[in-house]
C-alpha cells in the first residue's frame, strides 16, 4: 500500500503538537503494514463518504480513504471525549 497527504492533513499535522506528530507518524507506518493492527482501532466512520477513521492515541484521531493501493490521509484532529 502506499500514502497520499491532503493538505487538510497537512495543516493540522502542522499545527499539533510534537508528541501528536510523532504518534501519527507511528500509526501511519502501522496502517501501510496492516489495516487491522489492533493500536489503530481503524473503523469505517463515514459509510456514504467512505471515509475510515484510525486512532493516533488516546486524544487524537486520523482519517483516510482508501482508494486501489493508497490510503489518502484526509485528516486529523483531537477525539471528543
Amino acid at each position: 500500500m502506499n500514502v497520499r497527504y491532503a493538505k487538510r492533513l497537512l495543516k493540522s499535522y502542522t499545527a499539533a503538537p510534537e508528541e501528536v506528530r510523532r504518534a501519527f507518524d507511528k500509526q501511519v507506518q502501522l496502517l501501510l503494514a496492516n489495516l487491522r493492527h489492533p493500536s489503530l482501532h481503524a473503523k469505517k466512520y463515514d459509510e456514504a463518504r467512505d471515509v475510515w477513521q484510525a486512532r493516533i492515541n488516546r486524544d487524537w484521531r486520523f482519517y483516510f480513504k482508501i482508494s486501489d493501493d493508497t490510503y489518502e490521509i484526509v485528516g486529523m484532529k483531537p477525539h471528543p471525549g
